[in-house]
Formats: C-alpha cells, sequence, structure tokens
C-alpha cells in the first residue's frame, strides 16, 4: 500500500538535494545586492571569480578522491610545498619559466601518488594517511624555502595568476573552466569516472565487478595532485611571491565547499556544477561580508557554521535515501 508513495518522495527528495544550493546562491546574491550598492558590480563579481578560481581547482581535484570514498587533508601543504619549490627553481637555480611548471606538475602528481601509496599499502583510510603526509609537506616545504619568502617571481608566470586575454577575460578563470570542463568529461564520458563513482559506493563491489580499486585509487589521487598543482601555479602567480605559509586552510575550503555541491563524505556521488556553485557560495559569502563591514572573526564563525550545515544536511538526505530505499 506504500508503494506509490514511494516514487513521489524519492522525486522530491533527490529534487531538493539538486536544487537547493542553486536556490542558496541566488538567495545569497539578491541579500549582497541589497546590502552593498558596490556587490552586484562586474568588477566586483570578476573579482569574485578570480579569487575562488584557484579554490575551484583545488576542489576539483579533492572532488575525485571524495567521490572515490577517500579524502585528503593534505592538501592545503602540498600546495606550499610545489609552490616554493617552483619558486626556487625559477629564481635560485635559474631554470625557464615552462620546464618549472612541467616540474610543479610532476611534483603535485608525485605528492598525490604517494598519499595513495601510503593509503593502499597500508590499508589505512586516506584521511588518516594524508594527516601524517600533512606534517611532512610541512616540514619540507619550510626546508626547500629555507623558512623565507621567495619574492619577485618571473612576469612570465605571474601572467598565469594575473593576466587578461583581450584586456578582459583573466587567464586564471580560462584555466578554472578549462579544468572543471575537464574534469566533467573525464567522470561522466569515461569508464574511469564510472570505476571512480563505483569505488565510491561499494568498493567490494567494485573490485568483485573486475575493477582495480588499488589502480584506480593510485590514479584518482595522482590526478588530485596534478589539479592541485594547477591551483598551486594560479594562487602564486596571483600573489608574484612564495611563501610556505601560503597553501595551508585551502583544503578545509575545497571540503566544505565539495560538501556544499552535493559531494558526500562517503563517496560515490557529485557533480562538478555543484562543486562551483559551493566554491562560489563561500566565496560570495566572504565577499559579502567584508563589503559590508563584518568583523574578521564573524566571518569565521559563519563559514563554520555553513560547514556544519552543509555536513548536517548531507547526513540528513543520505539518512532519507536509505528509509526509501528500505521502503521500496
Amino acid at each position: 500500500m506504500e508503494q506509490p508513495n514511494v516514487k513521489p518522495a524519492a522525486r522530491i527528495s533527490a529534487a531538493l538535494k539538486k536544487y537547493v544550493i542553486l536556490f542558496v546562491l541566488i538567495l545569497l546574491v539578491l541579500l549582497f545586492s541589497a546590502l552593498s550598492p558596490y556587490f552586484f558590480t562586474v568588477q566586483n563579481l570578476t573579482n569574485v571569480f578570480v579569487q575562488q578560481s584557484y579554490v575551484i581547482v583545488a576542489a576539483v581535484g579533492l572532488s575525485f578522491v571524495m567521490i572515490s570514498g577517500g579524502m585528503d587533508l593534505s592538501l592545503g601543504w602540498q600546495m606550499s610545498l610545489v609552490g616554493v619549490t617552483t619558486a626556487v627553481l625559477m629564481k635560485n637555480v635559474g631554470l625557464p619559466v615552462w620546464l618549472c611548471l612541467v616540474l610543479c606538475a610532476v611534483l603535485g602528481i608525485a605528492l598525490g601518488l604517494f598519499n595513495g601509496l601510503m593509503a593502499v599499502s597500508l590499508k589505512v583510510h586516506p584521511l588518516i594517511v594524508t594527516l601524517g603526509t600533512m606534517t611532512v609537506f610541512q616540514g619540507l616545504s619550510y626546508t626547500v624555502a629555507n623558512q623565507s619568502v621567495i619574492l619577485n617571481l618571473p612576469p612570465q608566470y605571474k601572467f598565469i595568476g594575473q593576466g587578461y586575454l583581450l584586456g578582459t577575460i583573466p587567464v586564471s578563470v580560462l584555466i578554472m573552466i578549462a579544468v572543471v570542463g575537464a574534469a566533467s568529461l573525464i567522470l561522466n564520458k569515461t569508464y574511469f569516472g564510472r570505476f571512480v563513482y563505483a569505488i565510491g559506493s561499494n568498493a567490494d563491489a567494485a573490485h568483485l565487478a573486475g575493477i582495480n580499486v588499488r589502480r584506480i585509487k593510485l590514479a584518482v589521487f595522482s590526478l588530485c595532485g596534478f589539479f592541485v598543482a594547477v591551483a598551486t601555479t594560479i594562487l602564486f602567480a596571483r600573489t608574484g611571491s612564495a611563501a610556505p605559509a601560503t597553501g595551508p586552510g585551502v583544503e578545509f575550503s575545497c571540503m566544505t565547499a565539495a560538501v556544499l555541491g552535493g559531494i558526500s563524505f562517503k563517496g560515490g556521488e557529485g557533480k562538478m556544477w555543484g562543486l562551483v556553485t559551493g566554491v562560489l557560495i563561500l566565496g560570495i559569502l566572504g565577499n559579502g561580508m567584508q563589503l559590508i563591514g563584518m568583523n574578521t572573526y564573524v566571518q569565521y564563525i559563519v563559514k563554520g557554521l555553513v560547514l556544519l550545515a552543509a555536513v548536517g544536511f548531507d547526513t540528513y538526505q543520505k539518512a532519507a535515501a536509505q528509509k526509501v530505499k528500505k521502503a521500496s
């Protein structure tokens, strides 16, 4: 007798989960537009995209790990280590910028692969493994930088984070769009993407289905490291300098945005458009609160509450889905 009610309930739950984040984004835009005349301007909105471009790229990398059922807490210190290493190679060693960018990508992949190898070999959840590697990367970063800030990076390098094409289009935003497009293609149109979702949903079932779980997990962490390296280039090129303290903390913004965007901590689900929307919500929150003169520490409180709300909503959706599944 309850069967006819199952499908409508499932549809309502799916629609709520899929579109609520867009409504939140629109409401925030309307709210800050009403509170500040400087918010809804081309210049300010462009600044939001430029400021969040590296966060979106880093979050794309983390999303692959999260969808596969893992986590990477070392992401911020990966950015720090990759950034200062690239700066040292450019400034102190004198290597060409293009070669340093290649080596930057290789180092990012290597750090991600190292995380994956530790997690797979030790058979420990990546959350614990990356908590340890985070400290390792922190020490390495300060050692490579000699505990100092590297200033005056080459103009060709800074162009990536500060430059514009045709005088109006930020290079960093174009890179961000390319990364999101590539990630969407990988997740939605390739067997690799399907395997990532399958492993996140049920790793044991994926193994029984013939998927090489170990290899996919290593590939996921390596891919995350690559995207982190791209995000690092955007961030350090925008600042024009390299300091070991630059980067740490980004991982929490990425996690918050991912959960806001519908990527579950338990893995197996999530889309790129939701991730981007989640990052934009955080960016608009920060930008809007600054424009209306809100205290910095109050901003921390608001962002923390947003993370708690996102986790709570994710838990609620999981519980609702389980109830519908049992009822059917």
